[in-house]
């Protein structure tokens, strides 16, 4: 069975009453972990748009990371949820979860 949600707008004296399909926006999150290519460095993060967020960090309009650039891609994943998407990120933020990243860095060399 489908589920449809509709909005009644207008109304009122002397105005119709129309109806407006919502559309259900489907959210997805990345982590990612990019990796310093003139320092030892990995940063990894959360975004929606990971192409337009590799390019800020590039840019240098991140000023966690403006000191470190260029960087390049190294790990990425897709979570259904903001909340999914944190609990990966404190992850791979962890002392485990960067040593995992150092060894995928190094295996890219």
């Amino acid at each position: 069975m489908q589920s449809e949600f509709l909005f009644c707008l207008g109304g009122g004296i002397g105005r119709p009453a129309y109806r407006r399909q919502a559309r259900l926006k489907i959210e997805m999150y990345y982590v990612y972990a990019i990796s310093s290519l003139g320092h030892n460095y990995i940063y990894v993060g959360l975004t929606q748009d990971i192409e337009k967020r590799i390019k800020r960090h590039n840019d240098g309009r991140e000023r966690t990371t403006k000191f470190y650039r260029p960087f390049e891609l190294i790990y990425s994943e897709v979570c259904n949820t903001r909340m999914e998407a944190r609990t990966r990120e404190k992850y791979w933020k962890s002392g485990i979860g960067k040593e995992k990243l150092r060894k995928i860095r190094d295996s890219l060399k």
